[in-house]
């Protein structure tokens, strides 16, 4: 069985940084596109960031370029979520999860392309 589970959101101030991890069980993270997704109280759930297969190139929205920087680890078990300089606007809960249909991450940030999304992780910024 095919576990995503988010951990490290919290509340933070204005301009502070947090990191977040989404653990795998189940698949091996280095099969697929792992991206991060957040959705805020009343909005849509939006790409945020994105770790292609193989050569772990990286895709960032526009919103958090800059900001936001994911990464693997070594074994391949785990991919972390940097967040740094962060704004009010970044209040939302964080999901990973796996694109089944790409191996590349790809700006269109299809979420119906993604699969086991955990539970999300809550991160609150305060001004």
């Amino acid at each position: 069985q095919v576990q995503f589970v988010e951990s490290g959101g919290g509340l933070v101030q204005a301009g502070g940084s947090l990191r977040l991890s989404c653990a795998a069980s189940g698949l091996t993270l280095d099969d697929y596109a792992i991206g991060w997704f957040r959705e805020a109280v009343g909005k849509e759930r939006e790409g945020v960031v994105c770790i292609s297969s193989s050569d772990d190139s990286t895709l960032s929205a526009d919103s958090v370029k800059g900001r936001f920087t994911i990464s693997r680890d070594n074994a391949k078990t785990t991919v972390s979520l940097q967040m740094k300089d962060l704004k009010p606007e970044d209040t939302a809960v964080y999901f990973c999860a796996a694109n089944l249909m790409r191996r590349r991450c790809d700006s269109s940030w299809r979420a119906f392309e993604y699969a086991y999304w955990g539970q999300g992780t809550q991160v609150t910024v305060s001004s």
